[in-house]
């Protein structure tokens, strides 16, 4: 899934390619994927693009006042061409969801992979008309996102902190991969309880959110928006390397599974040694 560094990347992309070109059209593929019908998605055809913002996870794409939006969800991406094929795109088993062309040829593609549809497409006259933009907590890479900020949306959080931290209410833009590095380099366990955590976790914490997300938007500065997905592995520590060793310790990239997501950790750096009970691996031994 495409976190904030990923997003980001993207915007900066797509912002210095768009601005000042002229929309052709834009045609959805994937019945699921158009989430607004007023404005039509005709009602693009023709206006100037001006600059791409990023909203959390959300792209927006200001176009002579409206905003063409979008949310890769877990399996969407953004395929940039410099021209694209004459013919319209024809519904189909592809992974091709919306098409986006422009007046000189070129444009991109919207694609989705796998069986759960969830990308999703609006054409609004302001970006917080999205329900999902208007949910958003704040940006933690805002220059008013301080320490303070930041441990007075902990506080009175009796959840774990792995689920405050994807909660895109309570910060916008890190989803699970991100989660999982930014624990791993704070030290802290996945299930520690948000509102427990004291001024020096939370201090540590902090400090890790900023380091990770911001050293992972300098890797993709400049990046072509086909090399993105590789980036983002390259640069994981801990997500997506269970059973690989720790980069910090050498001991043992751990997992634990849920219905549709997993998380990785180290027992070392993060939970004392003791590893975390897999509750999906404990019911199909029980």
């Amino acid at each position: 899934m495409p976190e904030l560094p990923e997003v980001e990347a993207l915007r900066e992309f797509l912002d210095e390619r768009l601005a000042g070109r002229v929309v052709a059209a834009v045609r959805p593929v994937a019945v699921s994927v158009l989430k607004t019908y007023d404005p039509p998605l005709t009602a693009l055809e023709g206006r100037t693009l001006a600059g791409t913002t990023r909203h959390g996870k959300f792209l927006a794409v200001s176009a002579g006042g409206l905003y063409f939006v979008t949310h890769l969800a877990r399996a969407g991406w953004l395929r940039w061409q410099d021209t694209l094929p004459e013919a319209p795109p024809r519904p189909g088993k592809g992974p091709l969801a919306l098409r986006f062309a422009l007046q000189d040829g070129g444009g991109f593609d919207l694609t989705e992979a796998g069986h759960q549809k969830r990308l999703a497409v609006y054409v609004v006259h302001d970006p917080a008309e999205v329900p999902g933009i208007a949910r958003l907590g704040p940006d933690p890479l805002a220059p008013e996102f301080d320490e303070a900020a930041f441990a007075a949306l902990l506080a009175g959080e009796r959840r774990q902190i792995k689920g405050v931290l994807r909660d895109q209410s309570v910060i916008a833009g890190v989803g699970n991969a991100y989660s999982d590095e930014v624990l791993h380099a704070a030290k802290l366990s996945p299930f520690a309880l948000a509102a427990n955590l004291d001024a020096e976790k939370t201090a540590r914490l902090y400090a890790a959110l900023q380091t990770t997300l911001r050293e992972a938007v300098a890797r993709n500065h400049g990046l072509a928006a086909g090399l993105l997905k590789a980036e983002k592995k390259s640069g994981l520590r801990v997500h997506g390397r269970t059973g690989e060793p720790c980069p910090v310790c050498g001991d043992t990239v751990r997992e634990v599974s849920f219905a549709d997501s997993s998380l990785q950790y180290c027992p070392t750096c993060q939970t004392g040694g003791k590893p975390l009970a897999d509750r999906r691996l404990s019911r199909l031994l029980k």
